[in-house]
């Protein structure tokens, strides 16, 4: 007998996770649906480590999200046995004047009056000695931001969400998605199952499952290298060093890098955010180093920048990010089933919004509104509108 629920989620990393707590919190009789066994090394999410920042350099229409996403980790923080936050602060820094992420974090952070400072890179070398950066570069450091523990986040919503009644089915690849005009049914490889309301939230199989029900998204799956790198724990360490985002001239355009410290032994953890070759996430090669660009870029970065945290490698992954042409998140609902929310393509800077987002999508799920404004990640957006058939 197929087994019905008031709300699948397909798709239970970060964001489908969340949602499912929020659900079951309330009462609602919910399953979480996965290809795997979240928190995994499959997907967004894996790397033990994410960025939350609250001024942002991707538009300041992000800034109350983030700070809501930041009360509910704080508070996600008290119901766990395990650590989600590290307050060591975030910076960023490029050259003034040719820097439009810089500033307009800076600028998001003084129209919502954040505790941001501005400072030269002087002034940052002053204060991070761990740093090779030109006296004449712009940069901030916002003291209250920090790292989330992106696995054990994950880990705690599943336990908090299985502790209020919620269902899993894991290990277990949704096949097929069927709509009808009040309820849908979700075909896997081991089982069918029904619902009232259906969450997709399933990273970068996004695309393939909403062409399952007739909407072709403009999704863009990419392969990302990350790495750990020896450094001078004196200099880098989380009481001296905070998270960063660094935004450099690369020929006629620029490069974003971001950047941990190093705590516990793992070593300064370091990515490039600018890379948009699109992949096939089932076919993705995910051995770190079979392209010569995985260590070389960022060994380049941290030569220049940080060499004191340009020892030996430690550790490379690959992991990755589903971007949107505008590099606006998706969350909406589906334009002819409205029974269906979608949380797509949160473009590499979604993972800190997890918390929010999942809050948000339950209400879609429960009343179809929501108490956030979510009009940047509209399907209909002027950007995207045209793009999506």
């Amino acid at each position: 007998m197929t087994k019905h629920y008031e709300v699948i989620v397909a798709g239970a990393g970060s964001m489908g996770m969340a949602a499912g707590y929020y659900l079951a919190r309330q009462g609602v009789k919910v399953l979480l649906i996965d290809s795997y066994n979240p928190p995994h090394d499959q997907g967004s999410h894996f790397g033990e480590t994410r960025i939350i920042r609250h001024a942002y350099g991707e538009g300041r229409e992000y800034v109350p999200l983030a700070l809501r996403a930041q009360e509910l980790w704080n508070e996600l923080e008290k119901k766990s046995h395990l650590k989600i936050f590290s307050q060591v602060g975030a910076m960023g820094f490029g050259p003034k004047g040719n820097a439009p992420f810089i500033d307009e974090a800076i600028d998001s952070g003084k129209e919502y009056n954040l505790n941001v400072e501005e400072l030269s890179g002087a002034e940052m070398k002053e204060r991070f000695p761990g740093l090779n950066v030109p006296d004449d570069y712009n940069a901030f450091f916002e003291p209250d931001s920090g790292f989330l523990f992106s696995e054990n986040a994950i880990q705690s919503y599943k336990e908090l969400a299985l502790h209020h009644g919620a269902e899993v089915s894991f290990n277990n690849p949704v096949t097929d998605i069927e709509a009808y005009e009040d309820s849908v049914k979700v075909i896997t490889e081991n089982a069918e199952f029904t619902s009232d309301k259906l969450i997709l939230s399933a990273g970068s199989w996004n695309g393939k499952l909403t062409e399952k029900l007739g909407l072709d998204l403009p999704l863009y799956p990419t392969r990302q290298p990350v790495a750990w790198f020896e450094a001078n724990d004196e200099l880098f360490n989380t009481n001296a060093f905070p998270t960063f985002m660094v935004e450099v001239p690369n020929g006629d355009s620029r490069a974003i890098y971001y950047g941990f410290p190093t705590f516990d032994g793992c070593g300064l953890k370091i990515g490039r955010h600018d890379y948009e070759d699109h992949i096939d996430p089932d076919t993705m090669n995910r051995e770190f180093g079979s392209d010569e660009n995985d260590e070389g870029h960022i060994r380049e970065f941290l030569d220049q920048f940080m060499p004191e945290a340009s020892g030996a490698l430690k550790k490379g992954v690959i992991c990755m990010y589903t971007r949107t042409p505008d590099g606006h998140f998706i969350i909406d609902k589906h334009p002819e089933h409205p029974h269906i929310s979608i949380a797509a393509a949160c473009s590499g800077h979604g993972y800190k919004f997890a918390s929010v987002i999942g809050e948000i999508l339950s209400q879609l799920a429960l009343t179809g509104e929501t108490d956030h404004d979510i009009s940047i990640f509209k399907l209909d957006r002027p950007s995207l509108k045209n793009l999506v058939k």
